[in-house]
């Protein structure tokens, strides 16, 4: 026979009377546990902590719900070319647009307009001209950068050269700054 280190003990032996101790116990937990049932579950969840939604992002003005100050007749007008930015440092991006005319020939001059909106987000609405179509001249290189409107404009030195070789090319920037926009020239920048 062989000899256990550990000695029996005399509750490893199951006798009816531990099962019948066990089953006594078992009882009274399920019929003490029926008395104390918790609430009834309801479907509501608990209250979560208050939470600012984040403000919608700003869009900028829509170049296309505006109607520009050009006369092109019986054509429309058309949205070139369009940038967007905060020029003004006011948190709200503006959008500059680059407008002519629809002409089936030619090359229409352009007109470079700012548009905004109310801090409302109302309906988009000009409000500078960089460049007016009456100029003459036409908008290449084009971009909104760091605050600032950028393009290299092509125009004609006279009336006699023809309107579809531009004698005259120059890069301009405008910036706002004391409440209006100012144009310069890049430094850098050359004349043709």
């Amino acid at each position: 026979m062989q000899s256990s280190a550990v000695p029996e003990l005399a509750h490893t032996h199951a006798r009816p009377i531990h099962w019948l101790a066990t089953a006594t116990a078992v009882a009274g937990v399920v019929a003490f546990s029926s008395v104390l049932q918790p609430g009834a579950a309801t479907a509501a969840s608990p209250a979560a902590p208050e939470t600012k939604s984040a403000p919608a992002p700003l869009t900028p003005p829509d170049p296309g719900a505006v109607t520009y100050p050009v006369d092109c007749g019986t054509v429309k007008t058309v949205v070139k070319k369009r940038a967007f930015g905060d020029l003004d440092g006011d948190g709200r991006p503006e959008t500059v647009a680059v407008v002519h005319c629809d002409s089936p020939m030619g090359t229409p001059p352009d007109g470079v307009y700012v548009l905004t909106r109310d801090a409302d987000g109302g309906r988009p609405r000009i409000v500078a001209t960089l460049l007016d179509p009456e100029d003459g001249s036409t908008v290449t290189d084009f971009a909104v950068r760091a605050g600032a409107v950028t393009a290299t404009l092509l125009g004609y030195s006279s009336a006699d050269v023809p309107r579809c070789c531009p004698d005259e090319k120059s890069d301009v920037k405008w910036r706002w700054q004391n409440g209006s926009f100012v144009r310069s020239t890049p430094a850098g920048a050359r004349s043709v």
